[in-house]
């Protein structure tokens, strides 16, 4: 399935998030952004994987952060570790009314609601190789692009 499509719907939700996970998206997006990252959500990984936000510091930094709306989807998530490979730091976000102590204690942990968020633990930082930095760069500046693209062409049909 090709990233541009040309549709009605806006190329950064696919319909599988849920209201709960969309407002944690948001409030994360606003802390992280105003921390200076360069966001993109739903970035598919070289491993096939989907990571639901990855950001990039100014000083090249990737970070990936796994968004779970509850305690059923924490447990069902089993893919996790799989993206560890492919960033520097690893945190995961949730609303307020899931427990903190659900989540696994070496990986970082913010809480968000639709306002804004607050990093409780900052996530172990595992530098990547150079060569899988490169790729993941490059698979972010093509993968913001090509949404920048999708969403031009929504606006001007």
């Amino acid at each position: 399935m090709p990233l541009v499509t040309v549709n009605a719907s806006p190329p950064t939700e696919d319909g599988r998030q849920s209201d709960r996970a969309l407002r944690v998206r948001r409030g994360v997006q606003t802390l992280l952004f105003e921390a200076g990252l360069a966001l993109v959500p739903e970035m598919t990984l070289a491993n096939g994987r989907r990571a639901d936000l990855v950001g990039l510091t100014r000083e090249g930094a990737i970070w990936i952060v796994e968004i779970k709306s509850s305690p059923a989807d924490l447990r069902a998530d089993r893919k996790w570790p799989d993206y560890r490979d492919f960033c520097d730091r690893f945190f995961f976000a949730t609303l307020p009314d899931v427990p903190q102590a659900l989540f696994p204690a070496q990986c970082g942990f913010i809480r968000a609601d639709a306002h804004g968020a607050e990093i409780l633990v900052e996530a172990p930082e595992h530098r990547l190789a150079a060569a899988r930095r490169k790729a993941m760069t490059l698979r972010f500046a093509r993968f913001a692009a090509e949404r920048l693209l999708a969403a031009e062409w929504m606006m001007t049909g």
